[in-house]
């Protein structure tokens, strides 16, 4: 009879294990986010203020870039309404996913090849299709047979216009004047020029919602109510001869 103890089998199971210990050290990646912000503000001279008021500059860029951004009115063009100086909000966005500008609207726009090598703020007057005509038996300015009353905006003392003129503006393009029409240049003086003086929708930036400098000025800007009264289109007025000018 072999009475050699049998070996007996060896339990290679791990042991049970133990509750989880939460309290250790965070992980690689957790120590890394946490440590991000103060390895920046430890790099920077002055520290979390600096970091702050990078991330305000790049916030108002984005901001400036895609949404709106300030313009200095230039000249005396625009008043009554807006002064030399005067800080206005431009709204970049206002046609971006509508419709384009509409009459009585104050646009900036890029005027290069247009008007001059800057950008500029008028009113718009005429859109695509309209007929402007200066002036009614009144020396009121006439759009698609409708006169307008720009006594609530225009420079005291001026006139519509002193430069007679009958258009038709061409689809995508604009008819502007500035308010101050004695010590404006516009579409008037560019009759006869490439694109009579009419500003192509695309050129521009957008439009004028507020001014925002100085203090004491500081006002919204609104779409004058007698442009809300025109009608979209003349189709009963025999149109200028060629469609007008440009």
């Amino acid at each position: 009879m072999d009475t050699e103890a049998q070996p007996t089998e060896r339990d290679r199971s791990f042991p049970p294990a133990g509750p989880e210990d939460t309290s250790g050290p965070v992980g690689l990646e957790g120590r890394s986010r946490s440590a991000l912000v103060p390895r920046i503000t430890r790099s920077l001279p002055g520290g979390r203020i600096t970091l702050a008021l990078l991330l305000c500059l790049l916030f108002l860029l984005a901001v400036n870039t895609l949404v709106a951004r300030p313009f200095e009115i230039p000249s005396r063009s625009m008043e009554r309404g807006l002064r030399a100086g005067d800080r206005v909000l431009v709204n970049k966005l206002a046609y971006r996913f509508g419709d384009g500008p509409e009459r009585g609207d104050v646009i900036v726009f890029d005027g290069t090849g247009y008007f001059g090598d800057a950008d500029y703020i008028k009113r718009v007057v005429g859109v695509g299709g309209d007929h402007v005509v200066c002036c009614d038996g009144e020396g009121r300015i006439r759009v698609n047979g409708r006169s307008v009353d720009e006594s609530g905006f225009l420079f005291p003392g001026d006139s519509p216009s002193t430069v007679p003129f009958d258009v038709v503006v061409p689809d995508g393009r604009l008819f502007v004047l500035g308010d101050h029409r004695s010590d404006s240049s516009d579409s008037r003086d560019r009759l006869g020029s490439p694109g009579g003086g009419m500003v192509p929708v695309d050129e521009v930036i957008g439009r004028a919602d507020g001014i925002v400098w100085p203090f004491d000025r500081a006002t919204g800007l609104h779409r004058p109510d007698s442009y809300a009264r025109v009608p979209d289109r003349e189709a009963d007025v025999v149109r200028p001869a060629g469609g007008g000018h440009g």
